[in-house]
């Protein structure tokens, strides 16, 4: 992406925790950012509140149809119990674009037990649905939010990046660098069922070792 103009990513539930720590990463490195939400009034809050912490003005907020409608690149990364209606919402948008699926499929309150839906990969649900005419990627499941909003921060973490499409997992690799973290082409999406379930074996950590955001790396290559 060196040399060309950045893409625009919007990010759909921008306004929690771990959407809000990548639009702001993502942000700070220059990139166009469009938070969404379910509504634009809470889109435009959150995107205020990340400019006054940027210094500038790289943030917009907006609904959730009209930030994937401008955007280059959708991320998703909402509760697991609203990724299919959030998807459904701005199914129409998504055509013809990457979605990275940040999706974890958490069931409360027993988060640190592995809980994969019918059919494994709550991702690759999501391409099923979509089709064949939106490439869905599979990336930062595993990424603590308590370190993303912490700029100058090296996140020991690496990011698994799940795809069909090498080429378009190759793209999320690359924008998972610009934001200082160690992303990996970690092969088709079905593999995403590893970082989903990743995720509760980490909190099972943080939880027994009281630590606040355990990672991962990959070794040997």
């Amino acid at each position: 992406m060196q040399g060309e103009a950045k893409p625009t990513i919007a990010v759909l539930g921008g306004t929690g925790k771990e959407g809000g720590g990548l639009a702001l990463r993502w942000a700070h490195r220059g990139y166009p950012v469009i938070v969404g939400s379910r509504t634009a009034e809470r889109a435009a809050e959150a995107a205020a509140a990340m400019n006054e912490t940027l210094g500038g003005a790289a943030v917009t907020g907006a609904a959730n149809a009209d930030a994937a409608a401008k955007a280059d690149i959708v991320v998703l990364a909402v509760p697991y119990a609203a990724q299919q209606s959030t998807v459904q919402e701005v199914r129409t948008q998504l055509e013809g674009k990457i979605l990275i699926d940040v999706t974890v499929p958490l069931v409360p309150p027993k988060v640190s037990r592995v809980q994969l839906p019918e059919g494994g990969s709550a991702v690759e649900a999501v391409q099923k649905l979509l089709g064949e005419g939106v490439k869905v990627v599979s990336a930062f499941q595993n990424i603590s939010a308590h370190h993303l909003t912490k700029l100058d921060e090296e996140i020991e973490c690496d990011v698994l990046v799940c795809a069909d499409d090498p080429e378009t997992a190759d793209t999320v690799v690359a924008l998972a660098e610009a934001i200082g973290l160690k992303a990996w082409n970690a092969g088709p999406l079905a593999n995403s069922v590893v970082a989903e379930g990743l995720t509760s074996v980490l909190i099972a950590l943080n939880r027994k070792y009281k630590v606040p955001g355990s990672g991962i790396r990959i070794t040997g290559i």
